[in-house]
């Protein structure tokens, strides 16, 4: 991908973006190296071109299969408060999606383990991380509720869609010290943080009502 594409022009440019950066402080967004990385990322190149011109406002975008691209806010809170806890090594997200998210947090973080259960998205996703020249990325598809236990254990675990409860199987992959954030519920949706405190104890808190899609069951070739 060329400079011009990645870098942007009109409404997609560097000047649109510091605009965005301001509305996320405004919104209480404080890591600094979360909005630097946000505000370097081209989010423009994650979704369709027609709707590229919209990509610096701050609001949920539709992609392919009944999915969005999520709300820049969201993508900055939920990595503020993976991130929290301290630098994180290896971190699985579930749910690749346009590939937004991922490319946010490995830029963050040593590497990330990102599953998706749509197959064409998942190959969009990998074509912008190879454009974006980032290497720390490994995809799999597969039900992302059931995680990626072959790389477990998990410093961090973030998940981009709504499960109606919290997973077993993201709890137990994630290692001692560990930090979830995910979303959880249906028709009232919270965005919640669990901590795994021992092998058998986690410590759970809420930080804010959202609303995402649901975290489904299969897959899709």
């Amino acid at each position: 991908m060329n400079d011009i594409r990645l870098q942007g022009i009109g409404m997609t440019s560097r000047r649109t973006r510091d605009r965005l950066i301001v509305r996320l402080r405004e919104q209480n967004i404080q890591d600094e190296k979360v909005l630097a990385v946000i505000k370097e990322t081209p989010r423009h190149i994650f979704i369709d071109e027609a709707l590229a011109h919209r990509a610096y406002e701050d609001t949920a975008l539709p992609i392919s299969f009944n999915q969005t691209i999520s709300q820049p806010y969201i993508v900055a809170k939920m990595t503020e408060v993976l991130l929290a806890g301290g630098p994180l090594k290896h971190v699985l997200e579930v749910g690749t999606g346009s590939g937004y998210q991922t490319a946010i947090l490995a830029q963050l973080v040593e590497q990330v383990f990102s599953v998706e259960r749509i197959k064409p998205l998942q190959d969009k996703a990998r074509h912008r991380f190879r454009q974006m020249g980032l290497k720390n990325i490994r995809l799999q598809h597969t039900d992302g509720g059931m995680g990626w236990s072959s790389k477990a254990p998990f410093d961090g675990i973030m998940v981009t869609a709504a499960p109606q409860e919290i997973p077993e199987e993201l709890l137990a992959q994630l290692a001692i010290g560990g930090r979830l954030v995910i979303p959880v519920g249906q028709e009232q949706q919270q965005l919640k943080l669990v901590v795994r405190v021992n092998v058998r104890d986690y410590d759970t808190r809420i930080i804010e009502n959202v609303r995402f899609v649901p975290l489904l069951a299969g897959t899709i070739q």
